[in-house]
């Protein structure tokens, strides 16, 4: 029997201290109400505390949450949704001091809620119960013995609900179960990458902020049919499509789960083996929503966390998406037209897709040439490395030589120029 949830109407708080300006508050809640409009929720009022520094029992201070206190009760709201990281202390205090019946959570914990929601494979599943886990349950103290939060609403669902019911002794134990369960799905993703390896196919991962468009655009490239959403987090779990480029060369494009200012770093290590999709391609393509008035700031985000993940030097197309609604290069661009391939799309109505096919083609051939290796049959160990490294296009076996065409990288021909008739060795002037 599925729980049903009430649509939650809910106060968001901020805190705009001396090294945070208005504006930046301002946006940051602007994404906090989509984020619950996003889980199902809606917001009732706004409320900002201007303080120096936050205060280490509530994050907003005693007079404020008298006034949070009073909104509650007068508005009759369950639900407070604090846009930055609480403590568990804080939670505590917090809603010791709202009275019994308004929970409180965190931006994270309704990031988490999210994710719980669109988790579809087993994969996500686990991994969404694995980070509620390990942030939820400390935040947890002081909800009774059973660590009680089911009931129905914003923060309260997940795969991993119900473990949350038991002894706290045997979370341990639950967390130690996942991280091996992942460990395995790991290992069999990691299989998998193998074998794309093998291939020789180019692998190309769509990464960019939450509801940029990259399961859209997958979807018009492939006609891959997965969930598109004008929501943010619609995807969750990396799709994998092949696609042929115009010169006949396939590539491997997968979509990622996108990103977000202020992502919990316990999350990109939970999401870890999903995120590496990023980490072993061999070109990102980031998709950015053009029409955002954000999109700069949602840039440096994307950027920021790839470098994180250690994929920030990768050959990367700059995709800016969206341009259906009225956004022009001349008039919002600024500063992305400086990145060495960018282009404008709508992924909606295909308008730009043939310019980006052509960018994206560029890109894979970029530093690659065509060559026909002749490789004597007692060195036919050098066909597997070309089959491993490479994109093979012929093979033909003669009596005393392998012919193969392939298009191959400056390192991998240079490991096998020996075999190429057509190099030569460059000579000193």
């Amino acid at each position: 029997m599925e729980t049903e949830y009430k649509e939650n109407r809910a106060v968001l708080v901020g805190i705009c201290t001396d090294d945070r300006y208005s504006d930046e508050i301002d946006a940051s809640l602007d994404e906090l109400a989509r984020l619950l409009e996003t889980a199902g929720g809606s917001v009732a009022a706004r409320m900002i505390q201007n303080k120096d520094k936050p205060d280490p029992r509530t994050l907003i201070g005693s007079g404020k949450v008298e006034e949070l206190c009073v909104l509650c009760k007068n508005a009759e709201l369950e639900l407070v949704v604090f846009d930055e990281e609480l403590s568990p202390s804080q939670i505590r205090n917090l809603e010791d001091a709202l009275g019994e019946g308004v929970r409180v959570i965190d931006r994270s914990m309704l990031i988490l809620d999210i994710f719980a929601l669109h988790a579809v494979s087993r994969e996500g599943k686990l991994q969404v119960e694995l980070a509620q886990l390990k942030y939820t349950a400390p935040r947890l103290t002081g909800h009774g013995t059973e660590l009680s939060r089911l009931g129905g609403g914003i923060g309260t669902r997940g795969p991993g609900e119900s473990k949350l019911e038991t002894d706290r002794r045997h979370m341990h134990r639950r967390v130690t179960a996942l991280e091996g369960e992942l460990r395995e799905l790991e290992r069999n993703r990691a299989t998998m990458r193998a074998s794309r390896d093998r291939s020789g196919i180019p692998k190309i991962a769509i990464v960019g902020y939450t509801n940029a468009g990259k399961s859209t655009l997958l979807n018009r490239l492939t006609d891959a049919g997965i969930l598109a959403e004008d929501k943010l987090f619609a995807t969750l779990d990396p799709t994998t499509r092949k696609y042929e480029l115009p010169s006949g060369e396939s590539v491997l494009l997968t979509d990622t789960v996108g990103f977000i200012r202020k992502l919990p770093h316990h999350l990109v290590h939970a999401f870890k083996s999903t995120l590496d999709e990023a980490v072993y391609a061999d070109a990102l393509m980031i998709v950015i929503d053009a029409s955002d008035p954000e999109f700069h700031e949602q840039l440096e985000v994307t950027e920021s966390l790839l470098c994180e993940l250690g994929a920030s030097e990768k050959p990367k197309l700059y995709v800016f998406n969206k341009c259906d609604k009225g956004v022009t290069a001349d008039s919002s661009m600024g500063t992305p037209a400086t990145h060495a391939r960018t282009v404008m799309v709508s992924a909606v109505t295909g308008q730009g897709i043939e310019l980006l096919v052509r960018n994206l083609q560029a890109l894979i051939l970029e530093g690659k040439r065509r060559v026909t290796f002749l490789i004597p049959n007692a060195q036919a160990g050098a066909v597997n490395t070309l089959y491993k490294n490479a994109t093979v296009e012929d093979v033909e076996y003669g009596a005393e030589y392998v012919r193969v065409t392939a298009t191959v990288d400056a390192k991998i021909h240079g490991m096998l120029r020996a075999f190429d008739p057509d190099w030569k060795e460059p000579t000193e002037e």
